[in-house]
């Protein structure tokens, strides 16, 4: 419409590159390097571990996997934290500002991840309710081949 502003209005969705700016974990913490697909009923992120990441050599010698805490941070940051802060969308500049807090996991591990390897995790989110966050998380190898799934559960909590 004539005289429409191009800016970004407060109902609209926020992007990918919105979500990801917004995700408070840097390297070499965080484990989102690409979010694939997002939108209310989910969310589709990916992580490459890097070959020569440093805990690699003592977990284990000889025989190298990703710690399962890793796992589930990776799993976190994509369904709880990056997916939160969609939902939550754009707010008010007066708005406080939340950090997602993670704060319950039942997660079951099927496989494991070798040094190098690219994960897809997916989520979905089964409640979302004053800035409470649960999702049904997986991760899947890049074959296809899931490694972890479970509910992962967080908190936004203002900063």
């Amino acid at each position: 419409m004539p005289g429409e502003s191009h800016a970004a209005r407060a109902s609209d969705p926020l992007t990918v590159d919105e979500v990801l700016a917004a995700v408070p974990q840097r390297p070499p913490f965080r484990f989102i390097d690409a979010i694939r697909e997002i939108d209310e009923r989910h969310i589709v992120a990916s992580y490459r571990f890097a070959p020569d990441a440093d805990f690699y050599r003592g977990h284990f010698p000889g025989n190298p996997i990703t710690p399962g805490v890793l796992l589930v941070e990776t799993m976190a940051q994509s369904g709880l934290v990056a997916h939160g802060i969609f939902l939550l969308g754009r707010q008010p500049a007066s708005a406080p500002r939340f950090v997602t807090l993670f704060t319950e996991a039942q997660v079951q591990f099927l496989g494991v991840v070798p040094p190098g390897e690219e994960v897809v995790v997916r989520a979905r989110p089964l409640v979302f309710r004053r800035r409470l966050l649960r999702s049904a998380v997986e991760m899947a190898r890049s074959d296809g081949t899931i490694v972890c799934e479970g509910t992962l559960t967080g908190l936004g909590v203002a900063v």
